[in-house]
């Protein structure tokens, strides 16, 4: 639907697209915006894509840069002049810089040609991730009032798709809709207590190149191990490995060099390898949506592919307990939020856009709080707008010329010691007075013949002189303040939104607990229930339709017998030789398979007379 979402667009339409993941959802904002003159504005939370899809773009020669949150002031500047300059063809802001004053003042001098709203289902309080800046977008509207809004994501239930619609402004309803039906992907999902041992048969029996999902990182290191031993080319991912091993990691992964990444949820977003076989959960994710999209992973060059799921009765407590704790009491997350401002030493009143780098394990063990729970807390100040948690950080340094070329010569003539050090610079890298440009000490270090401590100090002086600045690399999670630093005991949290939140939560736990409990309806029909599409033919591969495709009737067949067996059943208890007699235009052997598979999947059962009745009337 890519061409006719693109139309949309260029016919300056209010567009909302929903592409399945990997169904190529940025093409449908770049080429819009490639086409007609100005810079397209594109809205996204996701801070690693951000700069994935920046970094493709200046690959293709095309001017692009991004603003967020854990960005140093003056970048912000340089990355606002070069847009208000007509200078960038596409720019990336992160929703919660969306209210600053940099981007409110700037935004109507820009020649903005289209908005483009990524993870659209933030903005919806209905949908899983709702973010409250991204209701900042209707302001920026307001800056540009005839500019068309293109809102792209891949995953939305029906009243979602409303509302994102409602929130963004669109002056009529206008989605395209691609269906959520992956036909090439075969969904399994298993009880199982020897989950090593199912995972050594899927890996084998398929083959290929796979992602293993579960919910702790040290569960990644363990099992990559395992694997390992075993002579699986394997290796583990998540947020809390400095980001040059990720990188490391991903491109091995990626290449082929290694067959199986064994990741946690921070693996996988924006990735495009067309050729993953499979995809295996070994724990429980907490929504269909979350699940939809890592299964979706697998099998985007349209070949057969698997997507499966283990658990046991462990499995689903510890998913409720879980969503306990992801909801801490609001006192709690008031006391985090005052050891934070206490840890990070900002006074009451102060601390707006500031960004602070964030030891969490240090944290807690001052102020001795669970390191989870802690981070829920966090998550949550973060929801309501408080502060914004960059998990992952910054992997390269960077440095950025802040004067003239005609004050930086007169500055080499001055002082002497830095003139060849600086021409290096100048030599190495280009783009150093219009942008911040990324380096590498150890390159620079080879370059001048300096030990790399020198070369860090250098640039720490040049910084100093206020000639360039320079953003050292750091491995460390960042937190940016959103607002003056208040006193604990005046964060509002609205324990309506608090409870509605919690309430909503529970539902989406509740449908992907239904959705793994239910092995009587087609996998595929069942997710695409959810997501409000009304599908009458099952997929016929899934482990449900597998188990009823044993019993060598058609769907239609086998649901006619259903039909006619439903309501004797729940009437009275009988036995399968009256059953034979009150249907006796269906031959006692369909009957008899029919009914075996209703016992085998819980839906009737024996009594000690042995006559059948329909459970759960």
């Amino acid at each position: 639907m890519q061409e006719e979402i693109i139309q949309s667009a260029l016919d300056k339409r209010d567009t909302l697209a929903l592409l399945p993941t990997g169904g190529g959802k940025s093409i449908c904002f770049q080429v819009p915006a490639l086409v007609m003159s100005g810079m397209c504005l594109v809205i996204s939370p996701l801070i690693a894509l951000m700069k994935d899809q920046v970094e493709n773009l200046k690959q293709r020669g095309i001017a692009a840069s991004a603003i967020h949150s854990g960005m140093h002031l003056n970048e912000i500047e340089s990355v606002i002049s070069n847009a208000v300059h007509n200078k960038l063809k596409f720019l990336y802001v992160s929703p919660e810089r969306l209210e600053t004053d940099m981007i409110l003042l700037n935004i109507a001098r820009m020649k903005v040609n289209l908005l483009a709203v990524d993870e659209a289902h933030c903005i919806s309080q209905w949908g899983y991730d709702f973010r409250p800046s991204y209701l900042n977008i209707i302001k920026i509207r307001q800056h540009l009032p005839n500019i068309p809004l293109l809102a792209l994501t891949a995953t939305a239930t029906p009243i979602v798709i409303t509302d994102i619609q409602e929130k963004l402004g669109f002056k009529t309803q206008n989605v395209f809709h691609q269906s959520f039906e992956r036909k090439n992907l075969t969904y399994v999902v298993v009880k199982e207590e020897d989950k090593m041992g199912r995972l050594l048969k899927v890996i084998h029996n398929i083959g290929g190149s796979g992602i293993i999902y579960v919910r702790n990182r040290r569960k990644t290191n363990e099992i990559s191990d395992i694997l390992s031993k075993l002579k699986i080319r394997s290796d583990f991912y998540h947020a809390g490995l400095e980001p040059a091993i990720r990188n490391k990691r991903q491109e091995a992964w990626m290449s082929g060099k290694i067959q199986v990444i064994v990741a946690t949820n921070a693996f996988g977003m924006g990735i495009d390898k067309p050729n993953v076989r499979f995809v295996v959960h070994l724990d429980i994710p907490d929504t269909i949506e979350a699940y939809f999209q890592e299964a979706g992973r697998a099998g985007r060059d349209g070949k057969n592919s698997y997507a499966v799921l283990m658990y046991d009765n462990t499995d689903v407590a510890e998913s409720l307990s879980n969503l306990k704790r992801q909801y801490p009491e609001i006192k709690y997350i008031r006391n985090v939020y005052h050891a934070l401002g206490n840890y990070l030493n900002l006074a009451i009143g102060s601390g707006k856009d500031t960004t602070h780098e964030f030891n969490i394990n240090q944290f807690c063990t001052n102020y001795n709080l669970n390191s989870y729970e802690a981070l829920q807390a966090l998550k949550f100040l973060e929801k309501d707008g408080y502060l914004f948690l960059q998990e992952v950080a910054e992997s390269e340094s960077k440095i950025h010329v802040r004067v003239s070329k005609e004050d930086l010569y007169k500055f080499q003539v001055e002082h002497i010691k830095f003139d060849k050090f600086i021409k290096t610079i100048l030599r190495s890298y280009s783009g150093l007075f219009s942008e911040y440009v990324k380096i590498h000490e150890a390159d620079l270090a080879r370059r001048t013949e300096l030990k790399e401590e020198q070369v860090i100090s250098t640039l720490t002086q040049l910084d100093k002189y206020k000639i360039l600045v320079y953003k050292p690399k750091s491995h460390l999670p960042r937190i940016t303040f959103l607002q003056e630093r208040m006193d604990g005991k005046n964060i509002r949290i609205s324990e309506h939104n608090y409870s509605d939140r919690l309430k909503t939560g529970k539902q989406r736990l509740d449908a992907m607990l239904s959705f793994i409990q239910n092995s009587n309806r087609c996998r595929s029909l069942q997710l695409l229930a959810y997501f409000g599409e009304d599908h009458q033919k099952r997929c016929g591969k899934c482990d449900v339709c597998i188990e009823r495709n044993k019993i060598e009737l058609s769907e239609f067949e086998f649901d006619t017998v259903i039909e006619k067996i439903k309501p004797i059943l729940l009437k009275s208890p009988t036995s399968i030789k009256n059953l034979s007699v009150q249907l006796k235009h269906i031959s006692e052997d369909r009957i008899i398979k029919v009914v075996q598979w209703l016992l085998d999947n819980g839906k009737v059962e024996y009594d000690k007379q042995k006559l059948l009745s329909w459970k759960n009337k």
